[in-house]
């Protein structure tokens, strides 16, 4: 992952003729923090698990990036994430760094308390370098709510009262409105600009999901209402399928209870691979990262994909897709509503203020409209592909911001 990520880098920075001198600089993370946590099981033995922040870039604010618990979380994968993270705050332009993390442990091996120990130690270890005006952490894989409340918690019992420490926290502790669903209903948002940008409407598509998890599931509720049809769904143990459109608020439902969408009675069951090459004019991958690979890029028949998953995409699918004139909404635009919605509960936390729902909707509507213009406006005047195009305007944005805290930096150093 860290590999690719420099790869979509490099590919802007070659477009705008970054010397070596400042790729370097701008790919550098401020700071990787390691630490071990120690802490005792309910059977009283002494557990070992590791943590990891990386810290890439604080030049347009504080830091912003989540928090995964997951037996991969290596500091390889972690500084490929801050990275991403940097340029997609700067893409949707919330005055944000880019930062991520987490502890390599599968919380399906741990009971509560041991989870809520091991996050509270975890806490205390990298109290020095999170904060509110400083590093904000918020939700990822196999982290939610009650971790983020938990992280509150305890942060505030070194620093006083600081609900603003972490995003994605639960509404009667200090969470926002419409954060749980922020990140699907960005990728719907993103979704009808490019298909308005083709003179075409949500409800003329067929949309094919890889993943119905929290990001799946709200994108796939928000399109249906607008009435885009669903005809398939996939996930880590199935898939279902209906030419006709799949209901999903049932099959929401019928998750909610099962845990998959697999043997849903509302539709045809078929191995959930196979979802990634469907027949259908949308794919939204929702789920995994390099799952689209050379492997299987030539056989996808959508013509357009939206990257609601992190890093979903590998190069060499990348390049494929290019030569094939598959349009590619890259994730660090089309799945940025969840860090939009995490800087609007940041807002509320640091002014004390609650805001309705409504009000989180529109400008979140509006946020990602204007990131996806901004965005395609850049691919229009460089000819280039949107991902490359996003890239471009995040390193600016970026590049521009650290040249103007540095009073002897030259303006050549970033290519207009």
């Amino acid at each position: 992952m860290l590999e690719e990520s420099r790869a979509y880098f490099c590919r802007a920075a070659n477009v705008l003729g970054l010397s070596d001198r400042v790729r370097d600089i701008l790919l550098t993370p401020l700071r990787i923090v390691k630490v071990g946590l120690i802490t005792e099981s309910d059977e009283g033995k002494l557990i070992k698990h590791t943590g990891y922040r990386v810290q890439h870039s604080r030049v347009r604010g504080p830091m912003k990036g989540g928090l995964r618990y997951h037996p991969s979380v290596d500091e390889d994968e972690a500084t490929a994430l801050a990275n991403l993270m940097t340029w997609k705050t700067a893409v949707v332009d919330v005055p944000y760094g880019g930062a991520k993390g987490g502890i390599n442990c599968d919380p399906t091996d741990l009971s509560e308390r041991e989870l809520n120990e091991i996050t509270r130690t975890f806490v205390g270890q990298i109290k020095d370098v999170i904060g509110p005006t400083i590093d904000i952490p918020a939700p990822d894989v196999n982290t939610n709510a009650k971790i983020m409340g938990w992280i509150m918690d305890e942060y505030s019992k070194y620093a006083g009262f600081s609900p603003g420490v972490v995003t994605g926290k639960p509404l009667h502790l200090f969470g926002s409105e419409g954060r749980e669903e922020a990140t699907g209903r960005g990728v719907t948002i993103v979704l009808e600009e490019v298909l308005r940008s083709q003179k075409q409407s949500i409800t003329d598509v067929t949309v094919a999901f890889q993943g119905f998890g929290n990001v799946g599931s709200f994108a796939a509720r928000t399109m249906a209402e607008l009435g885009a049809k669903i005809v398939a769904v996939g996930d880590h143990a199935g898939g279902v399928s209906n030419p006709e459109g799949l209901n999903i608020d049932e099959l929401v439902a019928w998750t909610a209870r099962h845990g998959s969408v697999a043997k849903f009675p509302g539709g045809d069951a078929f191995e959930s691979s196979d979802v990634l090459t469907w027949d259908c004019d949308v794919l939204v991958p929702a789920a995994l990262g390099d799952v689209l690979t050379k492997d299987n890029a030539e056989d996808v028949r959508a013509s357009i994909i939206v990257e609601a998953a992190n890093s979903p995409t590998t190069p060499e699918a990348d390049e494929i897709f290019r030569r094939r004139g598959i349009l590619v909404v890259p994730d660090i635009l089309a799945n940025a509503g969840g860090v939009t919605v995490s800087y609007f509960e940041w807002a509320q936390n640091i002014q004390q203020f609650r805001w309705e729902l409504g009000r989180i909707r529109h400008e979140l509507s509006d946020h990602m409209r204007k990131a996806y213009e901004a965005v395609a406006a850049v691919a229009k005047t460089r000819d280039v592909d949107l991902r490359t195009a996003a890239f471009i305007l995040a390193i600016q944005r970026v590049g521009e911001a650290a040249l103007s805290r540095r009073p002897y930096a030259e303006a050549k150093d970033l290519p207009r």
